[in-house]
């Protein structure tokens, strides 16, 4: 709970941010209209500020508790046209009734204003025509906060952000921590409970995994089959040596729904992981569908890593590379398995194998 807690305070905060931006701007256009110019602007420009902060609390509050009701859980699982539609509807509820009170403008008013003053305002704001605009206001931000929300669990918050701004327009150098995470046993699992099922298990382990990866600072890159292929910049993935503690938090998060995957599939969730760092090419490529990708040969190297966790029988290895990056290992443990010799690759590379300490 706290860790889902503190990612979704991010984006309350963010939220919070943009929307009280967006109230001001909003705001100060539309005060005017109602008054003496420089007045209505003040007042204009205050209530939607406020206004705004109630309604990114209210929306953000939702977005940090609903995912843990029966129904946010639901809504996670559905289908993204429905998920969208239903938080349209709520979210429009929401602002509907906020702008609709005129909570921002009375609290402005009674602020600003004279008592008789304010009365004036307050008649003029809530005629037919300030009423039908309010509406149409409400759906047109309601729709907007949805799409977002639901796009950036679609494709990344991260990604959104970066493609919307084109920070990977132009390919860059980068130096970047790469997570590989495999979730073994699932090919005869597979044999076993059949295809359907073990989708099923699959988007179960993939979902219970999103919430430790970006409490850690992770990117999930892409699913590979059974496989999570994770990101972090260097600098973000060497606070607290989250790229490599990451995976343990995965681990607990899975453990914690060890009896629901016994019951519904007869099966626990084991995984084997390899993380290593270095410079990669990053570029948003694409045309009708737009993706930022990664190239260079830290991504093969990472590969060959987690294949020779089955050879050399560890479940977490790490090259030395990734482990020079990482300033502190906390409770991590290290076994230096010394220079080992990857398939496909002709020089040999420095492993460690990664545990927890168990005090």
């Amino acid at each position: 709970m706290r860790a889902v807690t503190k990612r979704r305070m991010r984006r309350l905060l963010w939220t919070l941010s943009f929307s009280v931006m967006v109230g001001v701007v909003i705001g100060g256009a539309i005060g005017p209209m109602h008054g003496p110019p420089l007045l209505g602007l003040v007042l204009g420009t205050l209530s939607g500020a406020i206004t705004a902060a109630i309604l990114a609390v209210v929306i953000g509050g939702a977005e940090i508790f609903l995912p843990h009701t029966r129904f946010g859980q639901a809504l996670d699982r559905a289908p993204f046209v429905v998920a969208f539609a239903a938080k349209w509807i709520l979210y429009s509820g929401a602002i509907v009734l906020v702008l609709g009170s005129m909570v921002g403008w009375r609290v402005a008013a009674s602020l600003l204003l004279s008592p008789e003053r304010a009365q004036a305002f307050d008649t003029h704001m809530t005629s037919a025509p300030a009423m039908l605009g309010i509406a149409a206001l409400a759906l047109v931000v309601s729709f907007t906060f949805s799409l977002v929300f639901e796009l950036g669990d679609l494709i990344g918050q991260r990604a959104l952000r970066d493609i919307v701004l084109g920070r990977y327009h132009r390919p860059r150098t980068e130096e970047r921590f790469f997570l590989f995470i495999d979730i073994t046993g699932s090919t005869p699992l597979a044999e076993r409970v059949g295809p359907h099922a073990v989708h099923r298990f699959l988007g179960e382990v993939f979902r219970l995994s999103s919430d430790p990866i970006e409490e850690h600072g992770g990117e999930v890159y892409q699913y590979v089959g059974d496989e999570m292929v994770i990101t972090w910049t260097v600098a973000g993935g060497r606070a607290g040596a989250r790229a490599a503690a990451s995976f343990f938090a995965v681990e607990r998060a899975l453990a914690g729904s060890a009896s629901m995957f016994e019951r519904e599939f007869g099966a626990v969730p084991r995984l084997r992981a390899a993380l290593h760092a270095g410079p990669v090419i990053a570029g948003e490529v694409g045309g009708s569908r737009r993706a930022i990708v990664y190239h260079g040969d830290v991504m093969n190297t990472v590969s060959r890593l987690e294949q020779a966790t089955r050879d050399l029988n560890r479940q977490f290895l790490a090259s030395s590379d990734a482990i020079e990056k990482l300033p502190t290992l906390d409770d991590l443990v290290l076994e230096d398995l010394g220079l080992q010799h990857l398939r496909g690759r002709v020089a040999p590379t420095h492993v460690y194998a990664i545990s927890r300490a168990y005090c």
